[in-house]
C-alpha cells in the first residue's frame, strides 16, 4: 500500500512524464544519432580505415570531414545529456520512453546513412573494392530492426504513465 505521500509524489512524476514526454523522446533521440556517428566514425572510419564521411576528394578533405562528422556526433549527445538532466532534475525521466528514442534516432540515422549519403549523394560507401550488397543489407537491416523496436517502445509509452505505473 502506497502512503499519501507516495501516492503524490507518484502522481507528480507521472504528471512530470506526460508534461515532458517530448522531452523524453527528443533527449533519447538526439542520443541515439550521437551514438551511432560516434560508433560509425570511430569503428568504420578510424579503427577499420574503411572509409571516411567524405570520399570523393583527396584523404586530406576526407580526414577533415570525419573531424566535422565527429563534432556533429558529439554535439548532438551534449544536447542531448543537458535535456537528460533537466528530466531528472524535474523527476520526469521515463526510461522506456528516452530508450525507445534513442533506437529511433539510432536507427533514424543509420537508414539516412545506409540510402542518402551512401547511394543517392554518393558521399562514400561502406567499403570498397569488395561485393558491397551483403553490407549495404545488413547495415540497413539493422537500421530497420532499431527502427522497430524503437517504435514499439514508444507505442507502449503512448498512455499515461500513471496508469501505466512506469
Amino acid at each position: 500500500m502506497f502512503t499519501n505521500t507516495e501516492n503524490a509524489r507518484a502522481y507528480a512524476n507521472g504528471k512530470n512524464r506526460r508534461v515532458l514526454s517530448g522531452r523524453n523522446l527528443w533527449s533519447g533521440v538526439l542520443f541515439g544519432v550521437g551514438t551511432a556517428a560516434f560508433v560509425d566514425e570511430a569503428v568504420f572510419h578510424q579503427l577499420l580505415h574503411w572509409h571516411h564521411f567524405y570520399d570523393l576528394s583527396t584523404s586530406d578533405v576526407g580526414l577533415v570531414s570525419d573531424g566535422l562528422f565527429h563534432a556533429f556526433s558529439w554535439f548532438a549527445t551534449i544536447a542531448s545529456l543537458f535535456l537528460f538532466a533537466d528530466l531528472r532534475r524535474r523527476n520526469a525521466f521515463w526510461p522506456q520512453r528516452w530508450i525507445g528514442g534513442m533506437l529511433i534516432g539510432a536507427g533514424a540515422f543509420q537508414l539516412y546513412d545506409g540510402t542518402i549519403q551512401h547511394k543517392l549523394l554518393k558521399l562514400h560507401q561502406i567499403r570498397y573494392n569488395v561485393d558491397i550488397l551483403p553490407y549495404d543489407l545488413a547495415w540497413n537491416a539493422i537500421a530497420v530492426l532499431l527502427l522497430l523496436v524503437g517504435a514499439v517502445l514508444l507505442w507502449k509509452t503512448r498512455q499515461p504513465a500513471e496508469k501505466k505505473g512506469s
